[in-house]
């Protein structure tokens, strides 16, 4: 063969590009199951003692870390004697809900590893655990399911289309910062899956990808309770658990905050233009089809769907759902039981008001458009579960305790800005361990913040330090709410990170400045 024909061939040939392949979702939760049951036959075994208030006897019961529980008297004596430095209304209040852990009393203890029975029974635990957030997840998807079979989707986005045309990222920009608002003052997260079903078909229309849709949702959601300014769920137990008042270092939490929302909208702003402009751009092009095929639903057809009041009315109560619901969180101190009976009422209000008309629906098939509609979250709603088998795994087997007393260990005696920065990254460590953050903040609060006090720094400091990095961890954490995001549009995981590592490095970044900035200004 001749130098010529060998050249040719070779330049004719296609080049193979090496491609990361990532486990679904389902796959990702199962190896790490997998990797927490052993980790409970490597860690050392311990806990610390633990408090809590017990409102029928008016007591504080204390639990030792043998299991052995003690009824103390609910007084400031009692907690200053114990080195609790937290005020007692905070626990008689009903403010600290939660167990909180005892300085200086961590124990090891007998090893109580995980055998091979607890891999699927932590599964079917963690998904007991979550039935309140499963139930929600269904009964939206069955409202979802409704809402398609009026056709009102179908004509009401045809008429979007033609009115944002041209301004198409308005819209994404105010989803994001009502998402970073919603985050910053009341922790919207779980509670953020509801707002797909609306906002994916309309971005899709307007030419951008299942990744803006994320971004625009979970990630600017993200970035709010990231920088938590009033947070019940965040920076005000955590402030709590620390001793000290929520509003210590509140301007600091409100200026990052600003910084980063504006961050997350020019990031996005970036992103959906070159999406736009280019379709291929887009880190998860390969999966387009399928995703629009799902999602798209202004498709062939929709414009000869007549957008009549009967269908404007189905769709003002399907959007009316969703501020009703955050509503109810901030003021009326909702939960998914509540949340989900509020979206119930108004599907079967709709149900009722689509069997009626020219166009009205039967029985048969409104009922099934529930049922299919709640079915295609089953998936989403398997994720959650699984993910809190995992921390189910970590804490039956007693090393979570472990883990936070080597990092409290670990930061003693530090100096002030290195000791910020290594707290920084000790939450996000601790955040894959434990991604609730109410659940971090008791556990850890207790043990971390009296810390601040030996090298001579604020203790909200340390409060900023655990918001920063423990949400740092939660953009990309498998055993926080990105899996359930993802398996909701069919996502992979490795698209996801391609997209969201920029904006991780910024938060510690950015964080770690800020962090620095308060210790030499305190």
């Amino acid at each position: 063969m001749s130098t010529e024909a060998t050249l040719t061939e070779s330049t004719s040939r296609p080049r193979r590009r090496f491609r990361l392949t990532v486990p679904s979702a389902f796959t990702i939760l199962f190896l790490l199951t997998i990797l927490a049951i052993g980790a409970t036959w490597l860690v050392p075994a311990g806990s610390y003692a633990k408090l809590e208030y017990t409102p029928a006897s008016s007591s504080l019961t204390m639990t030792s870390p043998q299991g052995e529980e003690k009824t103390l008297p609910a007084t400031q004596k009692t907690l200053d004697g114990l080195g609790v430095k937290i005020d007692v209304e905070k626990f008689t209040s009903g403010s600290l809900t939660k167990p909180v852990s005892i300085p200086g009393t961590y124990q090891r203890l007998e090893q109580n590893p995980a055998g091979a029975a607890d891999l699927t029974k932590s599964m079917v635990e963690g998904t007991i655990e979550a039935a309140d957030i499963i139930v929600f997840i269904l009964v939206l998807g069955g409202l979802i399911g409704v809402v398609k079979a009026t056709g009102a989707f179908d004509a009401g986005l045809v008429a979007l289309t033609k009115k944002t045309k041209g301004h198409e990222f308005l819209l994404v920009l105010a989803v994001a910062l009502l998402m970073v608002l919603g985050g910053t003052s009341c922790g919207l997260e779980e509670e953020a899956v509801a707002f797909y079903p609306i906002l994916v078909p309309i971005f899709l229309a307007m030419g951008y990808d299942a990744i803006v849709c994320v971004g625009a949702i979970f990630l600017a959601g993200s970035m709010g309770t990231t920088f938590s300014t009033i947070n019940p769920f965040s920076v005000v137990i955590a402030s709590n658990a620390a001793g000290i008042q929520f509003t210590e270092g509140l301007w600091w939490r409100v200026f990052g905050c600003a910084v980063g929302a504006v961050v997350v909208c020019v990031y996005l702003w970036w992103y959906a233009r070159k999406v736009q402009a280019d379709p291929t751009f887009s880190y998860s092009y390969e999966d387009r089809g399928k995703f629009e095929k799902q999602w798209r639903m202004g498709t062939e057809g929709a414009e000869n769907i007549r957008f009549d009041w009967r269908r404007k009315v189905v769709l003002v109560l399907f959007v009316a759902a969703f501020p009703i619901m955050v509503w109810g969180v901030m003021s009326q101190g909702w939960w998914f039981p509540t949340m989900a009976s509020s979206f119930l009422a108004i599907a079967i209000i709709v149900m009722l008001l689509s069997a009626t008309g020219p166009e009205r629906l039967s029985e048969s098939q409104l009922t099934t458009a529930f049922t299919e509609g709640a079915s295609s979250l089953v998936g989403v709603s398997l994720i959650i579960g699984l993910a809190r088998g995992i921390n189910l795994v970590m804490n039956q087997g007693l090393i979570s305790d472990t883990l936070l007393d080597s990092a409290s260990r670990l930061v003693s005696g530090m100096s002030g800005p290195v000791f910020v920065l290594a707290m920084l990254l000790v939450f996000f460590v601790l955040g894959f361990v434990v991604p609730s953050s109410s659940g971090l903040a008791v556990l850890s609060m207790p043990i971390l913040a009296p810390l601040a006090d030996t090298v001579g720094i604020e203790r909200y400091i340390v409060v900023c330090a655990y918001q920063w990095g423990q949400y740092a961890m939660l953009y990309l954490a498998p055993t926080g709410l990105v899996m359930a995001t993802l398996q909701m549009l069919d996502m992979k995981y490795s698209h996801w990170l391609r997209f969201v590592w920029p904006m991780v490095l910024f938060v510690l970044g950015f964080g770690g400045i800020l962090l620095v900035a308060q210790v030499l200004m305190s």
